[in-house]
């Protein structure tokens, strides 16, 4: 009886890490579809405005990091990514039936990472069209794969701060 609820259990454990792997494909596939888009249908520095002032379509490359730092140094981001996606899986295999938001977390963020990965592999670059402004701040223009990695580091990081508070509380 025991070994059958250890296995259930088990089972129960791995169904919910596949939601996280879902998530991390459904990026991966919105990120790629929509680099797909841009790639072929517009031209490079092409601009097309969905918001005046505020947000546009921009056809970019970016052979390095966020604000284009790292430019070029592709066998360093093979690497980072490499180990970044090992990482997140094994948090994934571990991560407890309560850590529900955390496992979306990581699955955004093994999204992302993956989805520029791919990039980085094919193109040699990562296409960008994301481009906003923040009132006269044109922020880096950015792409589905960077936003999911900064969501699921946000909320990580949100996570984290309540977490704190919650144990705190529960000590008191």
């Amino acid at each position: 009886m025991l070994k059958f609820k250890s296995n259930l259990y088990s089972l129960k454990a791995r169904e919910r890490q596949v939601i996280y792997y879902v998530v991390a494909i459904l990026i991966i596939l919105f990120d790629q579809v929509s680099k797909w888009v841009i790639v072929n249908y517009m031209e490079l520095g092409q601009k097309i405005t969905v918001i005046e002032n505020f947000l546009y379509i921009t056809s970019h490359r970016n052979r390095g990091a966020a604000w284009g730092i790292l430019q070029g140094q592709m066998w360093f981001f093979y690497i980072i990514t490499t180990i970044v996606v090992v990482i997140l899986v094994v948090y994934i295999m571990k991560l407890k039936p309560h850590q529900k938001v955390f496992g979306i977390s990581l699955g955004l963020m093994l999204g992302g990472a993956i989805g520029n990965f791919i990039d980085r592999i094919f193109r040699k670059e990562v296409v960008d069209f994301i481009d906003t402004w923040i009132f006269t701040y044109d922020f880096p223009i950015f792409n589905i794969a960077d936003s999911a990695l900064v969501i699921g580091v946000g909320l990580i990081l949100i996570l984290t701060l309540f977490e704190g508070k919650i144990d705190k509380e529960k000590n008191e």
